[in-house]
């Protein structure tokens, strides 16, 4: 069998069951197409010695006839997920030279259940973007192009390194994580499947943390089986996280029938904001249709206090991360600024955060501070987590009147050009997860669907928000949206 690579979790799953390749091969496929594609800038740390290791001790697995689904299978992982041994920098320059002695929880369960760990990807700087343009490493870059136009385009973010690497091949999957859609966003600008479980689905122990109350890991794959099979590994209670949910974990793949008959889909009216692209209106038109041929009721909604939603995040999640980074001191580990003769601790503190971390995490950490502090605490920081109340409630209501699953766009506009939108207005860049971030803010499932192209011959994705908890149910919807949508494009190797 040749281009391994391309094959999905549960393609080669089945073909390693069936004898027809080894988990060896499969991996020797991906790191070629891996040193093929530092063009891409989409793995920053390789692990091919730990690769090879693990693609071994699963061949072996493999014929003792115990192997769980994700064993032997090639992915990459976030930089954002401590792995032992193996640099961890959330692609930042304050965490340079950190080696962890200990493995997150998520990554963990994925090399118990034999999966091989090809490498550390890119992303924004402590997960802090959309368009993975703050990373220490550079920009991670999209295999799309536009048309004829050589272009660099964002393969989005924050986890804008395991979407460019599923996307062109390097990896069969790739971990990703979701504060305000840093799962949902690149996974649609990069034409793959992309699911933010619930809150507490997933044990966020030994994620570097970005905001406590929001942070979500997730797979990121080529379609929706095999994120339910990725899922599934992934999630479990984990006593080392307080937030994490003591649920027992369904076999997500046996829930994919593709059977949505009489399910109520709602359509938010809050969700059609002016100036959006015609490209994304007809899309989400013609999502509804297609869930409606499947045997699904379409219903209008309203969760009206979407508006406030932006705002509300822009101030809950930049007030946790100035709190979650103050611990980056350059005292006990990572990186620690040259001092000059009479330096105290101070100034100590000062240069090495100045010289760490990057504008963007420097401007959140400083609306952060702003909106914790004692004159503006209740006027900020209060009334947004009332904001994120009522919010909650929006949902909680359209699902009590017996929706199933909501059907938005995923993204405003497809992808766009690295450096298009400058620093010189970062509200621009935030606009992007208008559709992403009430997701995050009421803690509930989202999964992203590539469903069309562009004119330009860029993907679009379609969102699909769930119960709290049924991620099953959700990924079931998603299948019978995938299935109707038919989206099998690829994009064309130029790196």
């Amino acid at each position: 069998m040749s281009d391994l690579n391309k094959l999905g979790l549960a393609e080669a799953r089945d073909a390693l069951r069936k004898g027809d390749v080894t988990s060896v091969e499969l991996t020797e496929s991906c790191l070629k197409a891996i040193d093929d594609a530092d063009a891409l800038n989409a793995f920053v740390h390789k692990t091919p010695e730990i690769a090879l290791e693990r693609a071994k001790a699963a061949d072996e697995r493999i014929k003792g006839g115990d192997a769980p689904s994700m064993c032997g299978l090639p992915i990459g992982i976030k930089d954002l997920f401590c792995t032992k041994g193996v640099p961890s920098q959330a692609a930042s320059k304050i965490l340079e030279g950190f080696k962890p002695e200990y493995e997150s929880t998520v990554s963990q369960q994925l090399a118990d259940a034999g999966a091989v760990m090809l490498g550390k990807l890119n992303m924004d700087e402590f997960a802090m973007g959309s368009s993975n343009e703050t990373s220490v490493y550079g920009n991670a870059v999209s295999p799309w192009r536009r048309g004829n136009d050589d272009a660099q385009l964002t393969p989005g973010g924050s986890s804008g390194g395991s979407a460019s690497a599923v996307a062109a091949d390097l990896c069969l999957a790739a971990t990703g994580t979701d504060t305000g859609g840093s799962i949902r966003q690149p996974a649609a600008f990069v034409g793959i499947t992309g699911i933010k479980p619930t809150y507490g689905r997933c044990s966020r122990w030994g994620i570097v943390a970005f905001a406590s109350s929001l942070d979500q890991a997730g797979p990121m794959t080529k379609n929706v089986r095999d994120a339910a099979i990725m899922l599934e590994t992934m999630c479990g209670h984990d006593a080392k996280d307080s937030t994490s949910a003591e649920l027992a974990v369904p076999n997500f793949e046996a829930m994919l029938t593709g059977d949505i008959k009489g399910k109520k889909i709602g359509i938010p009216k809050e969700y059609r904001m002016d100036g959006m692209p015609a490209e994304i209106e007809k899309l989400w038109a013609d999502g509804a249709e297609m869930l409606k041929a499947a045997g699904a009721e379409i219903v209008d909604i309203s969760l009206p206090h979407t508006k406030y939603a932006l705002p509300a995040y822009y101030v809950i999640a930049p007030a946790e991360a100035s709190s979650n980074l103050a611990r980056y001191d350059g005292v006990r580990y990572g990186r620690r600024a040259q001092l000059s003769q009479g330096d105290g601790i101070t100034e100590m503190y000062e240069k090495t955060r100045a010289e760490g971390f990057g504008h963007e995490v420097q401007r959140r950490v400083m609306v952060g501070t702003y909106v914790l502090s004692a004159g503006f605490y209740d006027a900020y920081y209060n009334r947004a987590r009332k904001v994120r109340t009522l919010i909650k409630k929006d949902f909680e209501d359209v699902f009590a009147a017996g929706v199933d699953a909501i059907l938005t766009p995923a993204t405003p506009s497809a992808s766009f050009g690295l450096g298009e939108m400058t620093e010189a207005d970062p509200v621009q860049m935030y606009l992007n997860d208008v559709f992403t971030v009430t997701v995050n803010l009421a803690g509930l499932p989202g999964i992203s669907v590539p469903a069309g192209l562009d004119k330009q011959g860029l993907p679009l994705g379609l969102q699909l928000i769930g119960r709290p908890w049924e991620e099953g149910d959700l990924l079931n919807t998603a299948f019978a949206l995938e299935n109707a949508a038919g989206f099998v494009a690829k994009p064309s190797k130029w790196w």
